[in-house]
């Protein structure tokens, strides 16, 4: 496997948006978190139900980009595709109100950003000129994957770091003696909590509100 470049990402604060005023939630809905050793199973299986949801190609669009009319340049998102995104990440069931907010948020300022200047627009078929899914996967901060089948994603282990702010690492599993040594060091880092009675994820780390909308490096 060709050894990948993997990014350190830093954590952010989490917003609300998509064109609307902050809404009180539901006592029943409130976040929870202290995580026990029963739950580590759970949210183990949590995380890798995740990544598997985002290998299918159908069930979401990550950058639903809109470009000009002659198709050369990107100009904005597209913010209709971006309502049915957020859907999507609803009716999964696996992502926390707090996730679906932050990535409303994140998609939000770019597009903003984009129209006023912020960000330069850039070529159809080049990388963004802003951090967020710039040259690797905020789902994984990785490139590629180290294993050679079919469902790379059955084998993450995860570790708790805070159980009672719910803070996670997950790191891949099952590496091979001679695997890279990037490979063994990588971990990932994210947060869970429980709504209505159910682990959800609350944050990832490839979704960092402030490193996701900062301007891309030269």
């Amino acid at each position: 496997m060709k050894r990948t470049k993997l990014t350190t990402l830093i954590f952010g604060l989490l917003f609300f948006g998509c064109n609307q005023e902050n809404t009180k939630a539901n006592p029943d809905q409130q976040e929870k978190v202290f995580i026990a050793v029963s739950d580590h199973e759970q949210i183990q299986s949590l995380i890798r139900q995740v990544l598997n949801w985002v290998e299918n190609k159908n069930a979401f669009d990550l950058l639903p980009v809109l470009a000009d009319g002659r198709n050369r340049v990107y100009t904005g998102f597209d913010l209709d595709k971006h309502k049915q995104n957020l859907a999507k990440l609803k009716q999964s069931n696996l992502f926390a109100t707090s996730f679906i907010e932050n990535y409303n948020q994140i998609i939000l300022t770019l597009d903003k950003g984009m129209k006023k200047g912020n960000y330069d627009r850039w070529l159809v078929g080049n990388l963004p000129t802003f951090t967020f899914a710039n040259g690797v996967d905020p789902w994984t901060l990785c490139q590629d994957v180290p294993y050679e089948k079919p469902n790379p994603f059955d084998f993450i282990e995860t570790n708790i770091l805070n159980a009672s702010k719910g803070e996670v690492i997950w790191k891949w599993g099952k590496l091979k003696p001679k695997t890279d040594q990037s490979w063994k060091n990588f971990t990932y880092k994210f947060k869970v909590v429980k709504e209505n009675d159910k682990w959800k994820i609350a944050y990832l780390q490839g979704f960092d509100f402030k490193k996701s909308t900062s301007k891309a490096e030269d």
